[in-house]
């Protein structure tokens, strides 16, 4: 178990667990520090803040993680130490959640003709207040047991390429690196393996403010790992990690603290944070990073 998660959500996006007790679980499992990064939304950012200030052990960094339009893979963009009450940012990521709503009923319109028949009221049941989202929709698929499994529901229907996919009009991933320094924070690139052409992507994202990669991620092998330092090694960049606990399938997701992520990879990113004159009040006992 890590006492470092950089990349956690909240039922603000389409997490299953509020932000506090998202914040609970954290604490209770020994971690040292956490980032919640809800899916373009910073909402939950302020009562996170509120849980935390309950654990002296613990400490949030606010976060968010950027959805962008590319034609083929999935680039997301996470932002960390943003300034969650900037109102550049929070309107774009409200009309974003609006773009989200229109491609969910899409989606459930074309899931319909494909025989598998669930319902808005339920996909929006399940989301709460949260952004709606594809996990949201997978799991009123496996309520209805057109699926075996959340990942099911993405590999045979939702995900892109499948029948059931709806495309939909976010940003380039060059728009939310320079939204993510706008707003004072650090970009990364999240799970850059679920990119085409990482290296092409990341080289083209440098001028524009990018900081760092995620390396330490989810269930990534130790190969991937070692690709991914050696990329952001090249590039000048930090490297950042966690779980992307959702804690929608708790029997196949990586738990909250089950990314291997360094407590040098947290001390890196909040120097870099100080470095740039970004407050923040914590200092970890990192273990040695390794030599450049």
């Amino acid at each position: 178990m890590s006492l470092v998660d950089l990349h956690i959500h909240t039922s603000d996006s389409d997490g299953k667990y509020t932000p506090a007790e998202v914040v609970t679980r954290a604490a209770h499992a020994g971690l040292k520090l956490i980032a919640i990064c809800d899916h373009d939304t910073i909402n939950g950012i302020v009562p996170a803040l509120e849980a935390v200030s309950k654990f002296p052990s613990l400490t949030l960094i606010p976060g968010v993680e950027i959805s962008t339009d590319v034609p083929s893979g999935e680039v997301h963009i996470l932002g960390y130490f943003i300034d969650y009450k900037d109102g550049e940012l929070g309107g774009i990521l409200a009309g974003m959640r609006n773009a989200r709503i229109e491609r969910a009923h899409k989606m459930i319109d074309k899931l319909a003709g494909l025989g598998v028949k669930i319902d808005w009221p339920r996909v929006r049941e399940i989301a709460g207040s949260g952004t709606v989202g594809r996990p949201h929709i997978a799991q009123a698929m496996l309520e209805k047991g057109y699926i075996f499994s959340i990942k099911d529901a993405f590999v045979q229907y939702i995900g892109r390429g499948g029948p059931a996919y709806v495309q939909w009009e976010k940003m380039t991933p060059e728009m939310a690196v320079a939204l993510v320094v706008r707003s004072h924070g650090l970009p990364v690139l999240a799970h850059p393996l679920t990119a085409n052409s990482p290296e092409a992507l990341v080289a083209e994202l440098v001028p524009a403010g990018l900081t760092g990669i995620e390396a330490f991620y989810n269930d990534n092998s130790a190969e991937q790992v070692t690709w991914a330092l050696n990329l952001a090694r090249r590039n000048n960049l930090l490297v950042t990690g966690g779980s992307d606990y959702h804690g929608l399938d708790e029997t196949a997701e990586t738990p909250i603290g089950g990314a291997p992520v360094p407590e040098w990879v947290a001390e890196k990113l909040i120097a870099l944070a100080r470095e740039r004159n970004i407050g923040f009040p914590v200092t970890l006992k990192p273990e040695a990073a390794p030599k450049k």
